[in-house]
């Protein structure tokens, strides 16, 4: 097997479950530890190394942590040429409550981090089919699942931009976008669909209460 044959057996066979949640958000989560607990046995059973490594990059006014997940052929012929690599960033926050520098840039890596491994191993936000199998087969109840899958399936949660978020009633759209990308740790571009669905009730209720103190001028 190749590189790639190895990783796509990866991919298929990787079970990274969302096991963690977020009190604030109120949504489940995978952690980059998750992933590296689900994938470590894996890399082991294809003759493949995972390396994680990071970067501070200055982007503009901000810094980001810029980290890369990066997937070795164990069996490689010694020229390392088959290698594969996703990289993601977060944003490093200046300050955050109740953390200290070392602990602001740490969770800054590891988010990021999980988003590189997100993209190297193509983990989405579906189901583990494991989760919903009840041991029927689709020839046993096809209306049932045809149904089931159509209830299941979500409307598209729209993107964050300042445009987006002035219409729905934020005076500073900027100032609500940069404190949602503190409160989660990364930039917008990169919440996934269970963030940005967070950050779109969070959204809402201040517009609602913009518009309560208005009437009571």
């Amino acid at each position: 097997m190749n590189i790639y044959e190895k990783l796509s057996a990866i991919q298929c066979e990787l079970k990274a479950p969302k096991n963690q949640f977020n009190k604030f958000g109120g949504y489940n989560y995978r952690s980059c530890e998750d992933i590296l607990e689900a994938v470590k046995p894996l890399c082991a059973k294809y003759k493949t190394a995972l390396m994680l490594e990071d970067d501070i990059v200055s982007i503009g006014t901000r810094y980001y942590v810029k980290a890369t997940a990066t997937l070795y052929d164990c069996e490689d012929t010694g020229d390392n040429s088959d290698i594969l690599f996703s990289t993601a960033y977060a944003r490093e926050e200046e300050s955050k409550k109740g953390m200290d520098g070392s602990q602001v840039t740490g969770a800054s890596s590891s988010y990021a981090r999980k988003y590189a491994l997100n993209g190297l191993f193509s983990i989405d936000d579906a189901k583990d089919s494991d989760a919903t199998n009840t041991g029927e087969s689709a020839a046993q109840k096809p209306a049932a699942t045809a149904q089931k899958s159509t209830a299941q399936k979500k409307e598209p949660v729209p993107e964050i931009t300042p445009d987006a978020v002035a219409s729905a009633g934020i005076l500073d759209p900027q100032g609500m976008i940069d404190w949602l990308e503190g409160k989660i740790g990364c930039p917008v571009a990169m919440f996934d669909d269970e963030e940005r669905a967070a950050a779109w009730k969070i959204i809402k209720r201040q517009a609602a209460k913009n518009a309560q103190a208005q009437e009571s001028v």
